[in-house]
């Protein structure tokens, strides 16, 4: 059995001509949202079915939210189980946004040559035309991509971080140094897999002088029964956070993360 929180409780965006929405959400590529770790086993074999369903549901939800700017982790780009379609460019279409996708392991010989493996990415999903996308990697880990995205007064960067810790210390390393002297501002979001908690970001947060506009802590995963802050948004001074949300919606195994800034 699957969960889904419905209707989806998003507050409703502020008319304002200097406020953007951000939303970053790990999509699980489109295969569901179990109800219980145990479920999550049994069900494996969901991440080799068919996702039409559940990915028309997730489409829906981000539409709903009317986001400027959308960050996709875990999207299949074109395997069977999406009809060899890539969801990323199918949810642009429908939200008249402009696509930057890449599959995200890499030169690794794995995710250039499995099946289905090598059509899983991440994404971001940008409404200005303008924007550029710009691909990174990271030297270690096995998940390797980073997007950034010049949004012209901001840049903001898309990462899975690694599920080994050794591996995750040395990626935020290197993306601290990626990110350092920059004049624009930034904002940095993505499933940072932090299971040891906010302790492991101190240093990246206090090497580049980011905040966390999750104020309250709230989790993120697992998304039946949250009990993880695993999904970040993190900002530079000058990102002024008008509102932050982690709506109670159960479309994967993550809850999503949307932010109402202004610079």
């Amino acid at each position: 059995m699957y969960i889904e929180a419905a209707p989806f409780p998003i507050e409703e965006r502020r008319l304002s001509d200097e406020m953007r929405r951000l939303l970053v959400y790990n999509i699980a590529y489109g295969t569901g949202a179990p109800s219980s770790f145990s479920h999550s086993l049994l069900s494996a074999h969901r991440y080799l079915r068919p996702t039409n369903r559940h990915f028309a549901r997730i489409s829906k939800f981000i539409e709903k939210a009317k986001a400027d700017i959308v960050g996709l982790l875990e999207v299949d780009t074109g395997s069977v189980r999406s009809a060899f379609k890539n969801q990323a460019e199918v949810l642009a279409n429908q939200l008249r946004h402009y696509p930057h996708c890449s599959t995200k392991y890499g030169d690794g010989l794995a995710g250039r040559i499995v099946p289905i493996l090598r059509k899983q990415g991440n994404a971001i999903l940008a409404k200005s035309e303008a924007s550029r996308g710009v691909f990174h990697f990271f030297p270690d880990g096995f998940k390797r991509l980073i997007i950034e995205l010049d949004a012209g007064d901001f840049s903001f960067f898309l990462v899975h971080l690694a599920l080994a810790r050794r591996a995750r210390e040395g990626q935020l390393r290197h993306l601290a140094e990626l990110l350092s002297g920059r004049r624009h501002p930034v904002i940095v979001g993505g499933d940072f897999n932090v299971f040891g908690g906010l302790r492991e970001l101190v240093d990246f947060q206090a090497a580049l002088r980011l905040s966390n506009p999750n104020r309250a802590h709230l989790p993120t995963y697992p998304s039946w029964k949250p009990k993880h802050q695993l999904d970040f948004i993190l900002c530079s001074k000058e990102i002024r956070a008008l509102d932050f949300q982690v709506p109670d919606v159960r479309l994967s195994d993550h809850l999503p993360v949307i932010l109402d800034f202004k610079i």
